[in-house]
Formats: C-alpha cells, sequence, structure tokens
C-alpha cells in the first residue's frame, strides 16, 4: 500500500466514523459547515492541551512523568479531528496533500530567505 492509499484510507474511515455519529460533512449547508468545523477546531485545542499534559511541561514540578505511549493516543485523536475538519471544508486525502505540499514549498522559501518579514500573501495559493 502507498502512501496515498494509507491517507486515502484514513479519510475513508473518518468519513465512516464520523457517519456512525451522524454527521455527514459532505452534506452541511455552510451554517453547519462553520459549526462544525469550530466543533473540530476546539477539540483540537484539548487534544494539543491533552499532548501537552504527556510531558513534563511544568518545569516548577516534580511529580510529572513523561507518557510517550499517551502523547501517540493524543497525537492520533489529534489528526481525527483534523482529518474530520478538512472533510467538513471539502478536501478529499488529494487536496490535503497537494495543500501541504504547496505550504511545504512556501516553508522552504521562507527558510531559504531566512524568513525576516511576513508575506500574508506567500500561502494565499495554497
Amino acid at each position: 500500500m502507498n502512501h496515498g492509499d494509507k491517507l486515502e484510507a484514513i479519510f475513508a474511515l473518518q468519513e465512516s466514523l464520523n457517519r456512525q455519529i451522524g454527521i455527514e460533512t459532505a452534506s452541511l449547508d455552510d451554517e453547519g459547515r462553520e459549526r462544525w468545523l469550530l466543533n473540530y477546531a476546539r477539540a483540537m485545542s484539548q487534544e494539543i492541551a491533552e499532548l501537552t499534559d504527556s510531558v513534563p511541561w511544568k518545569w516548577w514540578a516534580r511529580y510529572q512523568k513523561r507518557d510517550f505511549q499517551n502523547a501517540r493516543v493524543e497525537l492520533v485523536d489529534l489528526f481525527h479531528f483534523l482529518v474530520s475538519a478538512a472533510q467538513v471544508l471539502g478536501m478529499s486525502a488529494d487536496d490535503l496533500f497537494l495543500a501541504y505540499r504547496k505550504k511545504h514549498e512556501v516553508n522552504q522559501g521562507r527558510i531559504a530567505s531566512g524568513y525576516r518579514q511576513k508575506d500574508p500573501d506567500d500561502s494565499r495559493h495554497v
């Protein structure tokens, strides 16, 4: 199985999971898309917080333990919501891959140029 197939499989699995809980991302109107995009953004924020809590980030606290296994789980949870958000925006696995590649090129250009000044238009084509 090539990488494209894996990403497509993830998108199909997520679409199926969303349908199981009553969310048809493909048939949302603009108001529904806005609501679900916000829901998924909030869920991703929570998953990022849970990922952060998987490592000792409180430099003043001695009781914290690292938990890389839990970090992996939180990362996967984050990816579930990320894929759902992409689907709410009408993106397929191919769309996400192509947008990633374009943004990757932007980031490479920023690194090569020293990224001394923010250009809000340098990713508009993504």
